[in-house]
């Protein structure tokens, strides 16, 4: 039996035996994945100074502890509304910083776990256990529910209490029996455009598809213009940026004309709106439109145009939702470019084929940075396996219609200028929905 073996870099064995060499057939090219959503909001409470993520899957079970409300309450309208379609929702806090309220309860101090106008309504009480008199319930409150509930002994218990997802608590020699006692003092930040600011830096770090701001400030707005922008054009990161009446023109900026009216009567202003339409928008695959789609739960619009309106809105790049027998419609997922410049077509106003070109962008990026920067010789054979990656990713592509007529020719990778630069030519035709009807009938 040979005693050599193992694997091979070049073929420079000494010992007789086989060299196996394992390579998979498989494809470093895979699509990314869409429908991470990002907003700064206004809250009555929840983590401060910092992004935090809530999921569609989570809201209903979790919406209670994040936020300290039901998931259906009003206080939360703007998570609700970008959760109906986003499948995560990155969330900053621009009312973060305020006071948190207490109160002294059976001879200890308990403190709202953060910051805001929700901690008044949360309470506390401490009552003799039914089954040891030596022992007290601590028990927390919120809205007179029942959130928390601990058994500690009277003397001495006070340092075993574990801090719920409502309070913290302080400690005391002894815990005397009180009746269930309001926090107080509770009050939210105030909102100043550095808040909004610090929320860019802290999102500027994370990943997601769309930012939004559901709001009328129209320098917070320019903002958030510029931060899409910027990362567009100066990182790369193909985002794209929703706004409430704001002529961005240009293709990473969505800008709203005006909101709907729920089944229950809530009228969501078009600056509301900006959520539904971020959370859509990174919902929407790359292969999907928004264009006719129903806004969810909404049975109306808050302002009414006319046709020659309705034009004029496309022209100026306008996202706008039409009413349509007893529902909220997506008149044209448009984006806010206008000015059709060089090297530029007028199907870039189109937010599906930016999702398309965005899309590739980003995945393109990720497979280079992932699986060739630094490990792939700058070689023909290196090259030719970049190659085949594009060429995979591209008919990835295809197989769900966001791109027609590629043919592998289509990509041709060649050394760049340095021995470590690689030159990439690619052509692709993105593919939109359709969405004009032109038919002549001959009626004889």
């Amino acid at each position: 039996m040979p005693i050599g073996g193992g694997t091979f870099t070049v073929q420079n064995k000494i010992l007789p035996g086989a060299y196996i060499n394992f390579v998979s057939m498989g494809t470093n090219a895979k699509m990314g994945s869409r429908g991470v959503a990002a907003l700064p909001l206004e809250l009555n409470w929840g983590p401060e100074s910092q992004v935090f993520a809530m999921t569609a899957t989570d809201f209903n079970a979790s919406s209670l502890k994040v936020f300290g409300y039901d998931p259906t309450d009003a206080n939360i309208l703007l998570v609700r509304e970008a959760l109906k379609r986003a499948k995560t929702l990155l969330i900053y806090r621009v009312n973060g910083g305020g006071a948190k309220a207490s109160a002294t309860v059976g001879g200890m101090t308990v403190t709202a776990k953060w910051g805001g106008t929700r901690g008044n309504d949360i309470k506390v009480a401490v009552i003799t256990n039914v089954d040891d008199a030596t022992k007290v319930d601590v028990v927390t409150y919120l809205d007179d529910m029942v959130m928390d509930s601990q058994t500690v002994a009277k003397d001495g218990g006070a340092a075993s209490l574990v801090a719920n997802n409502f309070v913290t608590f302080g400690t005391a020699a002894s815990l005397s029996i009180a009746t269930a006692t309001a926090l107080t003092g509770g009050a939210n930040g105030e909102v100043k455009a550095a808040n909004y600011t610090a929320a860019l830096v802290a999102f500027e770090v994370e990943s997601f598809n769309v930012i939004g701001y559901p709001g009328t400030d129209e320098d917070i707005k320019s903002l958030f213009a510029a931060f899409v922008k910027r990362l567009r054009d100066d990182e790369g990161r193909k985002i794209v940026g929703v706004l409430y009446q704001y002529d961005g023109d240009n293709m990473g900026l969505i800008n709203v004309k005006n909101g709907v009216v729920l089944t229950n009567g809530t009228v969501v202003t078009g600056d509301k709106a900006v959520a539904w339409v971020t959370g859509a928008s990174a919902g929407a695959e790359v292969n999907e439109s928004l264009t006719n789609t129903a806004y969810d739960d909404a049975v109306d619009v808050d302002i009414k145009y006319t046709k020659s309106q309705f034009e004029a809105a496309i022209q100026a790049g306008e996202f706008v939702f039409y009413a349509d027998y007893g529902k909220a419609r997506v008149l044209t997922d448009i984006n806010s470019l206008v000015t059709i410049g060089q090297n530029m077509s007028a199907g870039w106003t189109s937010n599906r084929v930016v999702r398309v070109m965005d899309g590739w962008a980003n995945d393109v990026a990720r497979i280079f940075g992932d699986s060739y920067i630094g490990l792939v010789t700058n070689s023909d054979t290196g090259r030719q396996l970049f190659k085949a990656d594009l060429v995979a990713l591209a008919l990835q592509y295809q197989s769900i219609d966001a791109i027609s007529n590629f043919d592998s020719a289509d990509i041709i990778v060649n050394q760049g200028d340095g021995k470590r630069d690689v030159s990439v030519d690619c052509a692709l035709q993105p593919n939109d929905s359709m969405e004009k009807l032109y038919m002549t009938v001959v009626v004889n």
